[in-house]
């Protein structure tokens, strides 16, 4: 079978030279039973290369399933993969068979192998080399004929540096690896994809299909699509239903683009970003919250400064003595501090029922050290208060509030476990 009909088959729009070498590793290897890793962005179509895989194989005729191992939470992927006996743990009222079993005979497509427990990891890479299992709460070894196909946004080996992936099983995985490219590295199948995919919606939804102009060909083109191919999907069925003209320009085309920011908050991420988890978060969080509690000290330092020395203030202008007032609105602090530079024309700032505590500027040497209140600054704390804040927003959808947090929707599962979150 050529490139061409495996294009046709399987519905593949493009012609990029990073799509086509990926297409042909996949056609070349599928007649194996070696292990392919399938790297690639969220949204370029990993899982339409796993079915190629599988279609083209002697396995072709036996069952495929795709298992998403970051929506399966910690405490219950075994019993998924590799199945369970009655009584093994609680809730398990029957034996149970994991895919593992099911599916023996054909293929089994892992996807975010990345997000997959360490635990869960031994056990797949013994099902790799011996294709022996056992299920949860047995002793008894069983044998499986799988094929496994993995892939992952991620960079395994990073993960594998960081102790958080099996430097074994990413090299027993990746025996033949295939890079799908991401959209923007295939900007001239942009055009030919959003094409099909409003010709595919004009039918569906009985309408015209839509046209570009040269200058929405230009923005279509140059726009990052961070979800690649799933997003230009998405924006092609918007603008289908909702556009009201039948040639589109680049100012109406823009209308329905999201502003793209790469660092999308909470969540501060690079390109080498390698965990779904909260570790590089509680670096970045640290270091934020000492600047916060570094840049306060600073501002009590300088007030207590100005009330031993009266003659600082004096030479102070109005907008620093504004801001440093301001910077202390709501604080106990007003109270002693607005009397004393009362005769500094600074602004006034409004008190509680309680009389100001007149400071005299004899009084300097008799003023109290200022005690230093500790912030909390427990990592814990602000990550279920960020946790709490992202349900909120998504209104308890945990899959929109794993999405904005830049985590799985397995590691939220845990955080709401290790929390004890309501969600």
């Amino acid at each position: 079978m050529d490139l061409q009909t495996v294009k046709n088959r399987f519905n593949i729009i493009g012609n990029s030279p990073a799509l086509n070498h990926a297409l042909n590793v996949a056609m070349q290897v599928a007649n194996t039973d070696l292990s392919v890793l399938i790297v690639g962005e969220s949204g370029v179509g990993k899982e339409a290369f796993s079915q190629i895989i599988h279609s083209l194989s002697a396995r072709k005729h036996n069952q495929f399933i795709a298992v998403n191992c970051g929506a399966i939470p910690e405490g219950t992927i075994d019993s998924e993969l590799f199945g369970h006996e009655k009584g093994s743990f609680t809730g398990a009222v029957d034996s149970r068979k994991g895919y593992f079993e099911t599916v023996n005979g054909g293929t089994i497509f892992l996807d975010e192998i990345g997000e997959m427990p360490l635990g869960t990891q031994a056990r797949l890479l013994r099902v790799l080399e011996t294709g022996e299992y056992i299920r949860v709460g047995s002793s008894k070894v069983q044998k499986t004929d799988v094929r496994v196909i993995a892939a992952t946004n991620r960079d395994l080996y990073d993960f594998t540096q960081a102790g958080k992936f099996r430097e074994d099983l990413y090299y027993r995985l990746s025996t033949v690896p295939i890079r799908v490219p991401a959209l923007k590295d295939r900007k001239d199948d942009i055009v030919l994809l959003f094409r099909k995919f409003v010709t595919d919606f004009a039918e569906k939804y009985r309408k015209q299909a839509l046209q570009l102009d040269e200058g929405a060909k230009q923005l279509l083109t140059n726009y990052p699509w961070p979800g690649n191919v799933r997003e230009l999907k998405n924006i092609a069925e918007q603008i289908s239903v909702l556009s009201t003209s039948t040639i589109l320009t680049a100012n109406e085309l823009q209308q329905f683009l999201p502003e793209y920011n790469e660092s999308r908050l909470p969540v501060l991420s690079s390109q080498k970003h390698t965990s779904g988890d909260f570790a590089n978060e509680r670096e970045i969080l640290y270091k934020l919250f000492f600047d916060m509690k570094k840049d306060v000290t600073e501002l009590k330092k300088m007030f207590f400064e100005l009330l031993q020395n009266p003659s600082l203030a004096a030479s102070m202008n109005d907008f620093t003595k504004e801001k440093l007032l301001n910077s202390f609105n709501g604080q106990n602090e007003e109270k002693s501090i607005q009397p004393y530079f009362s005769n500094t024309n600074l602004p006034t700032v409004a008190s509680t029922n309680q009389q100001p505590v007149i400071l005299s500027a004899n009084r300097g040497n008799d003023i109290q050290p200022h005690e230093e209140v500790e912030e909390t600054l427990n990592i814990m704390e602000k990550e279920k208060e960020l946790i709490e804040k992202a349900l909120k927003k998504h209104r308890g959808k945990r899959k929109d509030a794993a999405y904005d947090l830049g985590i799985s929707e397995r590691t939220l599962y845990r955080k709401l476990k290790e929390y004890d979150i309501d969600g």
